[in-house]
């Protein structure tokens, strides 16, 4: 099962008040350690909903959200230019999709923002930095298996490219002619790096908001994230493909970043919040 591989992979990270034998023996009693986490029913107009909200949000903090998404902007041109200069453009599309997978790592600052936003209060850079300060450790955790998948997904993408692709360099200019065997390359990263996300996105869909707003604990927030991917599963999926889809074109064109990083992110939490609504 994913849960129990993710568990017996972090357990040593997480401590020892949250070993995967501990997942294993409640779920072995026929205990549940969500506890009253049940997602509720949503639908397409829910997505809808926290896209609206996620814009809203991003209009009523735009410079601030502007200046976090631009630091991501920045690096990606220095990495893009990087690639360039190295001959090996079409790698360009492989950090594209590392970024789709390590994005839940920054959600905490911005959830910050949105957090003192709706508390009435004019967020300051400093509420990013105490966002990341206050994630319990358990969103640490996550995050380290989000680095993780990250760190497998650029080695294999990197060893399928050194054994199709890099015979001859390759910019910018040659990835948009299309090659075939860039394309054949394109075809089977993107089939590995589905699987990675898929699975990433299973865990982190809501265990991240989940922990940051201190409603569970790392066990309890990835069996609650895994259970509603897969309990509204149709919906999940046009979620989580919206999510991806975006990303991959904004990480493609950096400027979008400015705009989708933010809103994408608030919208995420509004989802969750009406996956998982307040007490």
């Amino acid at each position: 099962m994913i849960i129990h591989s993710l568990f017996d992979s972090i357990s040593p990270l997480a401590g020892a008040d949250m070993p995967s034998t501990a997942l294993g023996m409640a779920l072995g009693l026929g205990l549940d350690p969500t506890g009253s986490l049940r997602p509720a029913r949503v639908g397409v107009r829910d997505i809808a909903a926290a896209l609206r909200e996620g814009h809203a949000t991003f209009r009523a903090t735009i410079a601030l959200s502007m200046t976090c998404a631009a630091f991501f902007a920045l690096v990606g041109a220095a990495l893009f230019l990087t690639l360039e200069w190295l001959s090996i453009a079409p790698l360009s599309v492989s950090a594209a999709g590392g970024f789709v997978l390590i994005g839940p790592t920054i959600l905490a600052g911005f959830f910050a923002i949105a957090d003192r936003h709706d508390g009435g209060v004019r967020p300051t850079l400093a509420e990013v930095s105490r966002g990341f300060r206050n994630m319990p450790r358990g969103g640490w955790v996550v995050s380290f298996v989000c680095a993780l998948l990250l760190l497998i997904w650029f080695t294999d993408a990197g060893t399928l490219y050194g054994f199709m692709v890099a015979h001859a360099p390759r910019g910018f200019r040659e990835l948009l002619r299309g090659d075939s065997d860039v394309l054949i390359f394109l075809g089977f990263s993107a089939l590995m790096g589905a699987g990675l996300a898929f699975i990433l996105y299973c865990v982190t869909a809501f265990s991240i908001p989940l922990i940051h707003d201190h409603r569970a604990n790392l066990v309890s927030a990835v069996v609650a994230s895994v259970r509603a991917v897969f309990g509204r599963f149709p919906v999940m999926i046009c979620w989580g493909l919206l999510i991806a889809g975006v990303m991959l074109l904004s990480a493609w064109l950096l400027p979008l970043l400015l705009y989708s990083l933010p809103t994408m992110a608030y919208a995420s939490r509004a989802f969750y919040r009406r996956v998982f609504p307040p007490d």
